[in-house]
């Protein structure tokens, strides 16, 4: 048997990544780990209802922002609260894309990572 674990993210400044996941998708630590010498710093973001963790990774002697490309690629979450979250997301000012056609969006977190948000259906 093989099962998705985690997801990472590298970032620039961690304490501004987790307020962000925290006020945006309401995701929390459930677990951490950190360099002996401080030279890094690992975070597992969870959602509280299944296993699949975000892992943010800091590296403190990293300045310079990451290279995202040309950001083809993202992380998604389904939620029941499509239109709560997504008044919620768009005064915030975090909606970096919409296709309403499909009924999706997109946030841009403060790295400019791509989450997609999805309707239950």
């Amino acid at each position: 048997m093989i099962q998705f674990n985690h997801f990472n993210f590298n970032v620039l400044n961690l304490e501004k990544s987790l307020k962000f996941y925290k006020d945006t998708l309401n995701l929390e630590p459930v677990r951490e780990k950190e360099a002996a010498d401080g030279s890094f710093k690992l975070v597992y973001l969870g959602d509280g209802t299944s296993d699949f963790t975000l892992e943010l990774t800091w590296l403190r002697d990293r300045t310079e922002p990451y290279n995202l490309g040309e950001c083809e690629f993202h992380l998604a979450f389904v939620t029941d609260e499509y239109e709560k979250l997504y008044e919620q997301h768009k005064q915030q000012g975090v909606i970096c894309y919409e296709n309403k056609a499909m009924g999706i969006y997109f946030i841009s977190d403060p790295d400019g990572y791509w989450i997609e948000i999805v309707p239950a259906k």
